[in-house]
């Protein structure tokens, strides 16, 4: 469980590439943390920028939960479930994030 925490403390960290925009998204109300683990639009319909920035930042939290999934020994549903529980935590005062019933809420 140790190696667990440690890997997805170190998603976040490696998160900080994407920072700026992330932050300038939820900032705006934009996109929030969803509760699968992954950015997902706050309004419909999302711009065309606001849909390449998930894209991007969702096949790289991806490629990084099948990462630490391998090397801790989880399942890619548990490190998911942890990001999103350690994602929600970190939610700025404004930014929204979805519940376990999948509806937007505003920290």
């Amino acid at each position: 469980m140790k190696r667990l925490v440690a890997a997805v403390v170190l998603i976040f960290a490696l998160q900080n590439a994407w920072a700026i925009d992330i932050n300038s998204a939820k900032d705006q109300g934009l996109v929030g943390e969803a509760n699968t683990g992954y950015l997902a639009p706050v309004r419909q319909p999302a711009s065309a920028e606001v849909q390449a920035l998930i894209k991007d930042v969702n096949r790289k939290r991806r490629a990084q939960f099948e990462r630490t999934a391998k090397s801790t020994g989880a399942t890619l549903d548990q490190v998911r479930v942890r990001f999103y529980q350690l994602a929600v935590q970190k939610t700025k005062p404004g930014h929204h994030y979805q519940d376990a019933s999948g509806a937007w809420k505003r920290k």
